[in-house]
């Protein structure tokens, strides 16, 4: 059976990546927008390499060389292939665990909601999740007032994780935000998230949330 031009084909036994091979080469044949899902354990394998030491690193390996081959063949431009890699992993959010024998330490603890050994990735792709968006869509990033901004899908989602924000420059930070989503202009509603605890007090977090609700930005959320 041969699938239709915008289907999503899943592989849950994904090996060494021959449904994607498969899909990149019949959407090169025919001009299709076919997507794929591949899933493979990272099974060891009898005799590792350097750089391939499990089931799954063969079918990235391969995806990447499909890629680069067509692309050598000039097929494809190269802003119309590509894949995104996924693991399987645990909230970035830390859970609430209470010591009730050693209180004051589990508080200060919880101060910082994120987990410490996860990057601004692993965190904004929970949120694409948590918030129902394709992870697949177009992420791009700027920086603003010296702080990596995040745009999801066109600016339905602009994300700041950065670890400080201090408040001088929570003024310079919102509108540059507000700036970059006049340009954006994005059809629906956008949502505008931060990290909790990059705030110094409550009072530059008041004052980001102000200065992006009085431009159009209602939807504020911190984590």
């Amino acid at each position: 059976m041969q699938a239709n031009s915008g289907d999503c084909i899943v592989d849950f036994f994904a090996g060494s990546g021959t449904t994607g091979h498969a899909v990149f080469d019949q959407n090169i044949s025919d001009g299709g927008n076919r997507r794929f899902v591949c899933v493979q354990f990272p099974e060891p394998l009898p005799k590792p390499e350097s750089k391939l030491r499990t089931l799954s690193d063969i079918t990235i390996t391969r995806l990447r060389n499909v890629i680069s081959e067509i692309l050598k063949a000039k097929a494809a431009e190269k802003e119309e292939l590509g894949f995104r890699v996924f693991k399987l992993a645990s909230s970035n959010i830390r859970a609430w665990e209470p010591d009730r024998d050693n209180l004051a330490t589990t508080l200060e603890d919880a101060v910082e909601h994120l987990k410490s050994d996860r990057t601004e990735q692993d965190v904004l792709y929970e949120l694409l999740l948590k918030l129902g968006l394709d992870l697949c869509v177009p992420i791009e990033t700027k920086t603003l007032a010296g702080k990596a901004v995040h745009s999801v899908g066109g600016g339905v989602l602009i994300a700041c994780l950065a670890e400080k924000i201090g408040p001088d420059e929570v003024e310079e930070l919102g509108l540059g935000i507000v700036e970059w989503h006049k340009a954006l202009a994005p059809a629906g509603d956008t949502t505008c998230v931060f990290r909790d605890s990059a705030f110094a007090d409550d009072v530059a977090k008041t004052n980001m949330a102000a200065i992006l609700e009085q431009n159009g930005i209602a939807n504020v959320r911190s984590l």
